[in-house]
């Protein structure tokens, strides 16, 4: 449930900073669909590891290793959610999200299952598949993913390199869905290298193919190598995709250097203590920094939320400023 949570809400937050309109129905109908292909592809993840998650602590008490259900029951329901979730998202959304959806669902039931007892590389797939609800989001907006003539990529520079009034900025530019999954991208390795090193015991006795477990000190230095990036991630990439101004740039740097620093003694100290508290900095972060994206949105104007831009429409005009 908390992994289809983080992936609405990474669908959700796209569709929130997009600059094109959107309607109610359109954001129910993407919630939804993301939601059933999450469940869908958490299912036929389980399915395959019941062996597997009946020897790891961890998972011991999921439903299929319990028998809470039978192994029909899920199969069952892993393809109604299956194909119910891209076809609500095919038909009220659009397609491309529908696809996104469905591709989804295969890569993370399919290569990244396949891949955890097989090799290492299985952790930087299953960060692809967290990459992807950005993906999807944007597009729910009509927003499109790719250049073209139409839609090129553009660069946004501070107001003092640039005289584009600001208005002038509210555009679909294929670099700002790229600069949103790229934070998701980034994030999941401090979140689920930490988690991966205090639950390494687990893994090594289900069998899986995990860095921290061949070597803690590599997956403590991924974990510090993405949490660097983040930074000029959220100060450089995305204020210059044009999703945020660049008061963005600033603000995101108090939580990054916060959560920078723990990856930082994580790596150098290597233990059970550090990893936990990477793992707790990395539940605020996300909520943290997609709030703060909203808030420092490129042509979002608080002023008029707060009335005064009314105020100073009465005043700008004449008839009512001499009555």
């Amino acid at each position: 449930m908390r992994l289809t949570v983080l992936n609405v809400l990474a669908a959700m937050s796209a569709v929130a900073v997009s600059p094109l309109p959107t309607s109610v129905p359109v954001l129910l109908a993407t919630a939804i669909g993301t939601t059933l292909c999450s469940a869908s592809a958490n299912t036929l993840n389980q399915i395959q590891e019941v062996p597997f998650d009946a020897q790891m602590a961890r998972t011991r008490m999921r439903p299929l290793v319990r028998r809470a259900i039978s192994p029909l029951h899920a199969t069952g329901f892993a393809l109604v959610t299956g194909i119910a979730g891209p076809a609500i998202l095919w038909t009220m959304v659009n397609p491309t999200v529908a696809l996104l959806g469905a591709g989804n669902i295969a890569l993370y039931a399919g290569a990244y299952t396949w891949l955890k007892r097989k090799s290492i590389v299985n952790t930087w797939v299953g960060a692809l598949v967290g990459a992807v609800p950005p993906l999807m989001g944007w597009s729910a907006g009509g927003g499109h993913l790719l250049p073209s003539s139409a839609h090129p990529v553009e660069i946004f520079l501070p107001s003092f390199l640039s005289s584009v009034p600001l208005d002038a900025t509210l555009v679909d530019n294929p670099l700002a869905p790229l600069a949103l999954s790229i934070l998701l991208f980034c994030w999941q390795f401090p979140h689920f290298m930490s988690i991966a090193h205090f639950q390494r015991e687990s893994y090594a006795q289900g069998g899986y193919r995990m860095l921290s477990v061949l070597s803690p000190t590599k997956n403590a230095l991924v974990s510090l190598r993405h949490a660097l990036l983040l930074i000029p991630v959220c100060s450089i990439l995305i204020p210059l995709s044009g999703i945020t101004t660049w008061t963005f740039a600033a603000v995101s740097l108090v939580p990054n250097l916060i959560a920078a620093e723990a990856a930082w003694s994580f790596w150098r100290q290597v233990s059970d203590k550090q990893a936990r508290r990477v793992f707790q900095h990395s539940l605020w972060y996300l909520p943290v920094m997609l709030g703060l994206m909203m808030i420092c949105k490129r042509g979002l104007d608080w002023s008029s939320w707060m009335g005064s831009g009314a105020e100073e429409e009465v005043a700008s005009d004449p008839e009512v400023s001499a009555t």
